[in-house]
């Protein structure tokens, strides 16, 4: 009898344990997504380029779902790729509908399209440069001119140096990086 109660203490014990270990997981993949969800928002609500009141975001297990309206498909492309650089999305469905497609690209000669691409990279650059936790954004500048960009400005290691020259180079449509910055106290 004494075995049989403590071998049926020990399955609760493992089962409570196994529930409430299954419950930490869903509410830190509750929380992780939530935590997601605002960062995305705040990212499309900060950049002056998009209506960010015409866009709506959900996200389930670090996938970001992107629905509403546009102006552009540069617009689209933008949105989608601000919401790409956030730590822990692990993709990005971008269900944007374009009220007005770019007329005329093909006899653009690269003009506005460039000009447009600067923007955009300008745009989500200084948009990661500003939310990293691990640089002052707002110590360094960005420059774009035909996908090349230029960061000027201070930071304060080698490391955050380093750091933000990795994400002007992983940033989508960057030709080419000139390292401006100078150390502190160097």
């Amino acid at each position: 009898m004494k075995r049989t109660l403590t071998a049926a203490l020990v399955t609760l014990a493992l089962g409570s344990a196994s529930i409430s270990a299954q419950a930490n997981t869903d509410w830190e993949g509750e929380s992780r997504d939530a935590w997601i969800h605002g960062s995305a928002q705040t990212s499309l609500m900060l950049n002056t380029n998009l209506n960010a009141f015409r866009i709506s975001s959900s996200v389930e297990d670090g996938v970001v779902t992107l629905e509403g309206e546009v102006e552009t498909s540069t617009d689209k492309a933008l949105a989608e790729e601000l919401v790409e650089g956030i730590e822990g999305v692990s993709g990005v469905e971008n269900n944007l509908t374009v009220r007005n497609e770019d007329d005329g690209d093909d006899d653009d000669e690269g003009g506005v399209r460039a000009t447009l691409n600067d923007g955009r990279i300008f745009t989500v650059l200084k948009s990661r440069l500003l939310m990293s936790g691990e640089i002052s954004g707002r110590d360094i500048e960005v420059e774009v001119d035909e996908a090349v960009v230029t960061l000027n400005g201070h930071v304060e290691s080698s490391a955050q140096r380093d750091l933000a020259v990795e994400m002007a180079r992983n940033t989508n449509g960057v030709r080419d990086v000139r390292d401006n910055l100078r150390v502190r106290g160097r």
